[in-house]
């Protein structure tokens, strides 16, 4: 794999918006001038609430690789109960980022040599009015922390366009919050 290319896994739950979160990140991320961006969704027979992942890249040039990641830079998780049932660190590479929707700040986890950043995304987006189970918006904004690789505000205009006629006001607040109560770990 080229190292120019940023590899993220994400992990959630069928019916949280993994894919819908990764394609946002997508195009928030060709719209901010990287010329290779791959989304490549893992369908099989997921149900809701069952564990899924997707992957996405994102380089500054042209990928070709169009296949699932194995060795992650980065790993979103949806649901921080996932880290019982899936090794969401298989593969990943050392010096990580794993971001996790959590109640618990980032110093309960511990992975060594891992950045571990955490948001209660569930009660985020409670407060601004989303229906339970409606994280995924909440999820971009501990991204844009977590990472710094896209700036918040392209974030929130591709959560505008994606949402548009669906309560955009409610998921660009989600993810405004989230980015702005995402709780930093040491590395270990």
């Amino acid at each position: 794999m080229r190292e120019d290319i940023i590899q993220i896994r994400w992990h959630g739950r069928g019916g949280q918006g993994a894919i819908t979160a990764a394609k946002i990140v997508a195009s928030a991320a060709f719209s901010s001038g990287f010329a290779g961006v791959v989304m490549t969704p893992t369908f099989g027979t997921e149900r809701r609430g069952a564990p899924v992942l997707t992957s996405l890249k994102i380089s500054k040039h042209k990928i070709n690789d169009l296949s699932p990641i194995t060795e992650p830079d980065m790993v979103v998780v949806f649901d921080h109960l996932l880290l019982k049932e899936v090794d969401v660190t298989n593969g990943l590479k050392e010096g990580g980022i794993i971001m996790i929707n959590s109640p618990r700040p980032a110093a309960d986890y511990s992975y060594k040599g891992m950045n571990v950043f955490t948001s209660d995304i569930n009660s985020v987006a409670s407060s601004v009015g989303l229906p339970p189970g409606i994280i995924n918006t909440g999820v971009i904004g501990l991204f844009a922390k977590a990472t710094g690789l896209l700036d918040l505000e392209p974030l929130l205009q591709a959560i505008n366009i994606e949402f548009e006629g669906r309560n955009p006001e409610k998921n660009i607040e989600a993810a405004r919050l989230a980015y702005e109560n995402t709780m930093i770990g040491e590395s270990r």
